[in-house]
């Protein structure tokens, strides 16, 4: 029972991470209808910046049990490089999907080389920092209650984007740009303003998930491939444009990725696949995607 709870619990942390850039995901082609290949060098980018940011902290004083909110605050300001990013995407907003996924792509590789002039090649971590807040302990599992605060935080980020798109002037300015871009423009929406907060907002959501997990695991240059096929799984599995199937999909690939690791290391990305396939045979639009006119 133990060993199941263990797993569990490293499913939905790893899943809480993996909303965050999914969600990022999800947000940016609902309303701009653009794939984002470059998803995971904010995470990457979110991860390194993470970690300067605790060390600086920890240099000057800072204490410790301040840290998930230094990680916060660092994958805010660094995702707002998003800003500038949009600026080169608005070359292809009116372009075919070829030229969005090249170009997202070409700005991943830029983004990791800047990764590799700044931070170097060799993977950074954080050491075991993430016990500084202590840890439950359940018959002979312990549970480290960083990870508790990551998904409390990945929960609340995620209930406080619903509000505000659901409930908010704001929110319905966008959600009536994504729905008509055309018509929003009509009636005097700035939609390059809303273009610009929707992406550097995506931006942030990876950021912030790759600040977050530093402290349980190395930032590397690695982890920009790794997640990029993760978070596409999610958004295969829940369905393009849906941050109810980010949720769920997240949910399904952390619990899938956890038990394979669990069970037999080899297994994580085939199993992560065959659900892919699985989804795309028999449910293509995913689990809560909209069906294409």
């Amino acid at each position: 029972m133990t060993a199941y709870l263990d797993i569990i619990l490293s499913g939905i942390f790893h899943a809480a991470v993996l909303f965050l850039i999914a969600g990022g995901l999800q947000l940016v082609f609902g309303v701009q209808k653009i794939v984002n290949l470059a998803c995971g060098a904010f995470y990457a980018l979110g991860a390194y910046f993470g970690i300067t940011m605790v060390g600086l902290a920890i240099k000057y004083g800072i204490t410790q049990e301040l840290l998930i909110f230094i990680l916060l605050i660092s994958g805010i300001v660094i995702g707002l490089i998003g800003v500038v990013i949009e600026r080169l995407l608005r070359l292809v907003y009116d372009r075919e999907e070829g030229f969005q996924l090249l170009l997202t792509f070409a700005i991943m590789l830029l983004l990791e080389d800047v990764i590799r002039m700044i931070w170097g090649a060799t993977p950074k971590t954080l050491g075991n920092l993430s016990m500084v807040y202590g840890q439950i302990t359940l018959g002979s599992i312990s549970i480290p209650n960083y990870k508790l605060l990551v998904i409390f935080a990945s929960v609340a980020l995620a209930l406080g984007l619903g509000w505000i798109l659901q409930k908010t002037k704001f929110g319905k300015i966008v959600r009536a740009t994504a729905e008509n871009r055309r018509m929003s423009e009509a009636l005097g929406v700035n939609v390059i303003w809303i273009n610009v907060v929707i992406f550097t907002l995506g931006s942030i959501l990876g950021t912030i998930g790759g600040a977050l997990v530093v402290p349980t695991s190395a930032a590397s240059l690695e982890m920009i491939s790794e997640v990029v096929v993760e978070a596409f799984a999610v958004v295969v599995i829940g369905g393009l444009g849906s941050m109810r199937g980010a949720l769920v999909g997240a949910l399904i690939v952390g619990l899938m990725r956890a038990f394979a690791v669990h069970v037999y290391a080899e297994l994580e990305l085939l199993l992560i696949y065959l659900i892919v396939i699985a989804v795309l045979i028999f449910k293509p639009n995913g689990l809560y995607g909209k069906a294409a006119e």
